[in-house]
């Protein structure tokens, strides 16, 4: 792929930006759901990012109806603030390593990861997947790793980008991402006892402009016709 197609993909990969469409109803979603929500409903206008950035923005009044995070925890916090109904939990996904197709550092399991010269990147602390893999790094007391560390992203598409690019030699993202670009980067398992507990919280923000228009939207993504599509993403049931 020439320079101006990574460039181009790379864009893409990044799921900072809004996702506009002309329905009133406005969804903040986690980067890792960019694929998967507007073929669940493509009425919506998305607003993908880190999910403790959205959650961020609904705390300082955002104009948001639906809240769908890559964690618990967070929506979680919203409810017992008052700022959401209660969250309930509609997928779950998985970690992975990912690496460059070329694979220049030679990367074949998470244990190469702490050997001198391979430049890692994380999302950061507070990120739902920067917090999974710092999970990771401690179950397989790999925590040694971290001086490896050269940039932590406020995103997995993000960290899914610099890899792919070749920025880096190795990131950790959800199996659902690495999907998305097969043929610019290569997937490593992580071992059972490491893995966390991936699961997505969705909730109706509180004050919700399009109240009734966001219960019928957390309807549809708990609906068997939405479990479908998740799934066909890669994303793993519910339960």
């Amino acid at each position: 792929m020439k320079l101006a197609g990574l460039i181009a993909a790379a864009l893409v990969l990044a799921s900072g930006a809004a996702a506009r469409s002309d329905s009133d109803l406005t969804v903040f979603a986690a980067s890792s759901l960019t694929d998967s929500f507007p073929k669940i409903d493509g009425s919506a206008t998305y607003s993908f990012a880190g999910s403790n950035t959205l959650e961020a923005q609904i705390r300082q009044g955002a104009p948001a109806d639906v809240f769908a995070s890559a964690n618990t925890k967070l929506p979680n916090g919203l409810y017992g603030d008052h700022r959401c109904s209660k969250p309930v939990v509609f997928t779950r996904n998985t970690l992975v390593v990912i690496v460059p197709r070329r694979n220049p550092a030679h990367i074949h399991r998470v244990g190469d990861l702490g050997r001198r010269g391979v430049k890692l990147v994380i999302a950061a602390k507070g990120v739902p997947v920067g917090t999974y893999t710092l999970r990771v790094l401690k179950r397989l007391h790999l925590l040694r790793i971290l001086p490896n560390v050269v940039s932590r992203e406020t995103d997995v598409r993000e960290v899914l980008a610099k890899v792919a690019l070749g920025e880096a030699d190795a990131g950790f993202v959800y199996s659902t991402d690495a999907r998305t670009v097969p043929r610019m980067v290569r997937t490593f398992t992580i071992p059972a006892r490491g893995q966390p507990n991936v699961r997505y919280g969705i909730c109706v923000v509180a004050g919700a402009p399009h109240k009734d228009a966001a219960k019928a939207f957390v309807k549809r993504v708990l609906s068997k016709a939405g479990q479908r599509i998740l799934i066909s993403y890669g994303f793993l049931p519910r339960r």
